[in-house]
């Protein structure tokens, strides 16, 4: 099981020392005895003896979101394997019963899905035909064919597809051969792994070790199809972090900060550097780390009652006691009295002398008669609360379960009260001329590694802005925005609470799951709580549940927190890039990012010039992450996150694209580093130890490499924002006469978005725009069987219009590009 010493540090919880948050735990500490948790009210899981982390395997996206919703926290340390999704979850004996009732398999040790890196022959060597020049009535693309190396390990990754992948009897097999270089013969065949989710087919691919590079590759299909490609470099090597500037100054983060930290020390920033930075205060206030104050008294039971305050807990609602009291007599009846926070219910009793009152009854008098001290009040969840209350031995003292579990945390650490979230802003100019860059980090509260990359960047940005001229040239030609932690009170409470808190404090939950024991599961996932591609509006990925790690909230942007994000693009529309920093899971994203699942219907793909964008974006990104210690995030965890991992509906990054136009990235730092010590791909952990191994899980190293690719993020965009370069095209092959029908592409300088005819009419923005083959795919190929004259312009993602041409007027030079593919 490569990832269980990992994932199972996330429980082991931070002190504060010195300002620096350091683990007091050790690696593979067991995750029920989490450090300093003693007596701190933990979730049912960590109190659990039996608790363990095992690896589960689901057949695929439909019962992914079965589990979530089921409250299964599952959303990181996913893959797609061919024949479903694995990922880990920290369950109970009897949620184990649970999770295979619904179907999912419990994995051993050796049985997650591992590439295979034998050659094992392939389909029937029967099967294979002789490679034949493409036509358009082939049935198998090679979608990618990437090298890149690691740690001194070279790898080849394959994505091919088959026209004829749906078919499922028989399916469909791949075959995958590679060459040794130029002017060699193909060898090595191995059969490739089929891939489907919610029951489509997405393609076939591999992953494998090969010590020596590939020229080309050769994909055979058992229906008889075949084709060949070839092989790309996958990110660059030896790239420098940025810049070679020997006094480049980096690696400032010397810990975990909690939000407190990381707005101080943003507010610091703009105090020290008030020439290239200040701090934007976002209007809406967070829920704050605050909870009621609450006790379940009588257990479990149908005579078991809820109570909770009507003050937050800090503000009174810790101060109430609440008595059942037995009277001595009979025929009495049920009342209540208040002294001071002392609330006393007198239980009725018959005219035998014995108790009356059910917890019904009783809740509904500590409702009308506690003077304002209980708001809530209600039997345990679904009971009916038909039991007859018994009398408490003393009084029961009600608690929000935070004032004890603060870690050793001074007094006023965690301010109570609603939270105003600093946006930090760096740019030599902030008055909207250049191109804004928003990072958004720790919209889950658990990933401490986004918040401390995004400050580690923040930092080289102001303190390299007068000797380092690759920077100067980011803070004088982009405008900056950090949003360092976007949750602050569910990441307070993940330091000092419950380390794998997800969501934020809000809780929308009705009395059926509003007792205390409940505490841990209440939040909206704020990544789940937008407008595009919504679960509200039947996308996938998004719960209903109010103690799902997914709850997309009772409505979108009922969250503050997703109502500042909105708020900030409207107001600096300048902002034309974005990237919302999270962890572990080793990805870099885009759109789509949800589906609808019957049918597997996406949200709308972008242009082919934005995706191709995309792509050139991630490869310097990826490559300025490598540049550190040689981590390569490999290319099936990049594209449309849809594609690449699952369904997330209500995603910032999909709202910030289709209302606004920002590219907008999600990122996973963290996930899986090859280890050559034992030949295997090691996973990360969402609190890795700051210092662990460099060259495998550590809070440091990770922080420190992907903040070079958030500086590459920012150059991007500067050099964006000078782009004043107009794209060029062609139709390939040329135009030229043709015996019979011939097949055509369009080819672009840089990515840019094609818009055409073939009616020999003026090009506009209305046209069509030329499209990928297939997602992941490059440009289809128009098969013309009789003459046809494509008229066409296209546009590059600064928006530069090949030769000047204004598709807006109806100009007499027709200065668009034309070409006749003849028969």
């Amino acid at each position: 099981m490569r990832r269980t010493q990992q994932r199972i540090a996330l429980f082991a919880l931070p002190a504060l020392v010195g300002g620096v948050l350091m683990t007091t735990a050790p690696a593979g500490a067991d995750p029920a005895q989490p450090a300093g948790a003693a007596g701190s009210g933990r979730s049912h899981l960590e109190d659990s003896e039996a608790v363990r982390l095992v690896r589960i395997k689901l057949t695929g996206a439909d019962m992914l979101d079965k589990v979530v919703a089921a409250g299964f926290d599952l959303e990181h340390g996913l893959r797609r394997v061919p024949t479903g999704i694995e990922g880990e979850a920290v369950v109970t004996a009897e949620q184990i019963t649970e999770l295979q009732a619904m179907g999912a398999e419990i994995l051993g040790d050796d049985e997650s899905f591992a590439w295979s890196e034998e050659a094992d022959g392939g389909i029937q060597a029967a099967r294979a035909q002789a490679v034949g020049t493409f036509s358009h009535s082939e049935t198998v693309r090679v979608v990618r064919a990437d090298w890149f190396t690691t740690k001194g390990q070279g790898f080849l990754y394959v994505e091919a597809r088959t026209t004829d992948g749906q078919q499922t009897n028989p399916i469909v097999t791949m075959q995958l051969e590679n060459d040794s270089g130029p002017d060699t013969s193909f060898g090595f065949a191995r059969t490739m792994s089929r891939f489907v989710d919610s029951g489509q087919y997405m393609f076939h691919r591999n992953l494998f070790k090969l010590d020596a590079r590939p020229n080309q590759i050769r994909v055979t299909s058992s229906t008889g199809g075949v084709t060949t490609g070839f092989v790309s470099n996958w990110l660059e090597d030896g790239a420098p972090p940025l810049t070679a500037n020997p006094a480049y100054k980096w690696d400032f983060v010397d810990g975990y900060r909690t939000p407190q930290q990381l707005y101080s020390r943003a507010e610091e920033i703009a105090r020290q550097y008030p020439d290239i930075a200040e701090i934007v205060y976002l209007p809406n206030k967070t829920n704050g780390y605050q909870r009621k104050a609450q006790a379940t008294i009588g257990g479990t039971g149908q005579a078991a009652v809820v109570v909770s305050s009507a003050a937050w807990g800090h503000e009174g609602g810790n101060d109430i006691t609440v008595e059942f009291v037995n009277r001595p007599g009979a025929n009495l009846p049920l009342s209540v009295e208040v002294a001071g926070k002392a609330v006393r219910v007198l239980l009725a009793k018959d005219a035998s002398g014995a108790l009356a009152s059910t917890a019904a009854q009783v809740a509904a008098a500590l409702r009308a008669q506690s003077q304002g001290l209980i708001d809530r009040a209600h039997p345990y969840r679904t009971n009916a609360g038909t039991g007859i209350v018994q009398a408490t031995s003393a009084p029961v003292a009600l608690t929000d379960f935070l004032d004890e579990k603060r870690a050793g945390a001074p007094e006023g650490e965690v301010p109570r009260g609603p939270a105003t979230i600093p946006v930090l802003r760096i740019g030599k100019h902030r008055d909207g001329r250049n191109p804004g860059v928003l990072i958004q980090a720790q919209d889950h509260a658990r990933e401490w590694v986004p918040a401390t990359t995004s400050l580690e960047a923040a930092e080289r940005l102001v303190h390299n802005y007068k000797s380092d001229w690759e920077t100067k040239k980011i803070v004088d030609n982009t405008d900056v925005f950090l949003i360092l932690s976007n949750n602050p009170d569910g990441a307070n409470y993940s330091f000092y609470n419950f380390a794998s808190q997800r969501r934020n404090l809000t809780n929308h939950c009705a009395d059926d799951n509003a007792d205390p024991a409940r505490r841990n599961s209440w939040g909206v996932d704020l990544n789940r709580n937008y407008r595009v591609g919504s679960g509200h509006d039947g996308y996938a990925g998004g719960s209903t549940s109010c103690v799902s790690d997914t709850f997309q909230g009772p409505e979108k942007l009922s969250e503050p927190e997703s109502k500042n994000i909105v708020w900030l693009v409207e107001k600096y529309r300048n902002i034309k890039f974005m990237m919302s920093v999270h962890s572990n899971g080793g990805q870099l994203f885009w759109q789509p990012g949800a589906y609808i699942a019957n049918g597997r219907i996406t949200t709308p793909r972008p242009p082919l010039g934005d995706e191709a964008f995309y792509w050139q974006s991630a490869g310097r990104i990826l490559s300025q992450v490598k540049a550190y210690r040689e981590t390569v995030v490999t290319p099936e965890n990049v594209g449309g996150s849809s594609d690449v991992l699952y369904s997330s509906a209500g995603n910032v990054r999909e709202d910030l694209y289709h209302n606004y136009g920002i590219y907008a990235f999600g990122w996973e730092v963290g996930g899986s580093i090859y280890n050559p010590a034992t030949g295997n791909w090691q996973g990360g952990s969402f609190q890795p130890a700051w210092v662990g191994n460099p060259e495998l899980v550590s809070g440091h190293s990770e922080t420190m490499e992907y903040a070079n690719g958030i500086m590459e993020m920012f150059r991007i965009a500067a050099e964006w924002g000078k782009d004043n370069k107009k794209p060029t095209s062609k139709l390939v092959p040329s135009a030229g006469k043709s015996s019979g029908s011939v097949d055509v592409r369009f080819e672009t300088s840089e990515p840019a978005t094609i818009y055409y005819t073939t009616d020999r009419s003026r090009p506009t923005l209305e046209s069509p725009r030329y499209q990928a083959t297939e997602f992941r795919e490059p440009g289809q190929v128009f098969h013309v069987t009789e003459t046809t004259t494509f008229n066409w312009f296209s546009v590059d993602s600064a928006g530069n219009i090949e030769q000047n041409y204004d598709p807006t007027k109806n100009d007499t030079r027709n200065n668009y590009r034309t070409a006749t593919a003849h028969r």
